[in-house]
């Protein structure tokens, strides 16, 4: 999944601070919602949705601020993507001096919200119908040496890969690709997984540490980013540096379809256990997933805080979800509604700051639930409809930045 970037320059965020301050305006009509593909936005009065008054959204606030002072996707999203980058830096200014306790007047005053719903007829359940996933970061054992129970490589992204812009094409490849080898006469088709596996990189790649197998590199491919616990004790982290641009095939799905797994629970502890007891079958099927991931690697500086994302900050769990960011721009915030496992209300607000090769769509999310073996029980079982409420910047030169009372300093 993610392998799992809006962000917000901090130059645009300083360039916006001048936004003026002003107490929020509920009876103030929404403006006219973007046109999104494959949804219809209707808008919504926030401080009527149920749970809202018992999310915390202080802690989506921390998450909001956090992205907005990233330096954004690299690449950059497209010029398309809804959400105004203007906007989301006068809000991020605003957000800056928003009071503790005060979180929810500044999202009221600051945002327009949308539900996010099917353009087809049906009934409303139906067209509010959207799916939400979690995912989570591995914690890995693994060495900075090959040898005994460290057999699987890590690899570093190739002097030969070059990736893909959203919406950039090639001349000869496929657009269906987002990634291309270069070669003399222009870009070709990346290896695929086989093929890599097979030797296709040669010197053009290099070995960062080793997993013992790999099902551990696999989970740390579909993951897209992981904790390694080296020998010493020492932690390390490592990052999402590129992929081969080939499609992407869920194992979990081949699982079913050949009758070696049921759906019903079939959770990551349930499949690597699989893959595991039958090597053979192990090797076919990872294999017919085309899709492989390279990383770096950087040292763990706060252990609270998971990986970057595809906005460029480190992802806080529970309030970080990867979108479509094809669709939505980064920094976006998002309220969830539905019931969450360990979640006492009825809905969630999070942030969009990551995306994932099969988080496609305007109802599509996959919530970062945070690190280790117990995150990633939570992440298996987070598979459910959910309803996709967006909320928008309100235009820069409207005076409803924050509430009055949010005057104070506050984390940038």
């Amino acid at each position: 999944m993610p392998s799992r970037r809006v962000s917000l320059p901090a130059a645009a965020v300083l360039a916006a601070a001048a936004v003026s301050v002003a107490a929020p305006c509920l009876a103030e009509p929404s403006p006219a919602p973007p046109q999104v593909p494959g949804a219809v936005l209707e808008p919504v009065v926030l401080a009527a949705l149920p749970g809202w008054r018992e999310d915390d959204a202080g802690a989506a606030l921390d998450a909001f601020r956090r992205t907005c002072a990233g330096p954004g996707p690299n690449p950059p999203q497209a010029a398309g993507v809804t959400g105004t980058p203007a906007d989301l830096a006068a809000a991020c200014a605003s957000a800056a001096a928003v009071r503790p306790g005060e979180a929810k007047k500044f999202f009221e005053a600051r945002f327009s919200a949308y539900r996010i719903v099917r353009p087809a007829s049906g009934t409303e359940p139906e067209r509010r119908a959207g799916f939400l996933t979690g995912y989570f970061e591995p914690e890995l054992t693994g060495s900075l040496e090959p040898g005994p129970g460290y057999t699987a490589a890590v690899l570093a992204r190739p002097d030969d890969l070059v990736s893909l812009a959203p919406g950039e094409t090639a001349p000869g490849l496929d657009p269906a690709y987002r990634a291309g080898r270069r070669t003399e006469t222009g870009l070709v088709p990346y290896p695929d997984r086989a093929a890599i596996e097979d030797g296709a990189l040669g010197a053009r790649t290099r070995p960062l540490l080793w997993l013992r197998d790999s099902v551990d590199l696999f989970v740390l491919q579909v993951q897209g980013s992981g904790r390694v616990r080296l020998p010493d004790g020492r932690s390390m982290r490592v990052l999402y540096d590129g992929k081969n641009g080939q499609p992407y095939t869920s194992i979990g799905k081949l699982l079913v379809a050949e009758g070696h797994l049921p759906i019903n629970g079939l959770s990551l502890e349930r499949w690597t256990s699989w893959l595991r007891a039958n090597p053979d079958h192990a090797r076919r099927l990872m294999r017919m997933n085309a899709s492989y991931i390279f990383f770096r690697t950087e040292p763990v500086t706060d252990p609270t805080l998971g990986p970057p994302g595809a906005a460029g900050v480190p992802l806080s769990p529970g309030r970080s979800m990867a979108v479509d960011g094809g669709l939505w721009r980064y920094g976006l915030p998002f309220w969830l509604e539905g019931k969450l496992p360990g979640q006492p209300g009825r809905g969630h607000l999070v942030v969009a700051a990551d995306t994932g090769s099969a988080i496609v769509g305007p109802a599509r999310g996959d919530l970062y639930v945070g690190t280790g073996a117990a995150a990633g029980r939570a992440a298996g079982d987070l598979h459910d409809r959910m309803g996709f409420v967006v909320l928008i910047p309100k235009p820069s030169a409207q005076d409803t930045a924050a509430p009055e009372a949010a005057t104070g300093a506050g984390r940038p």
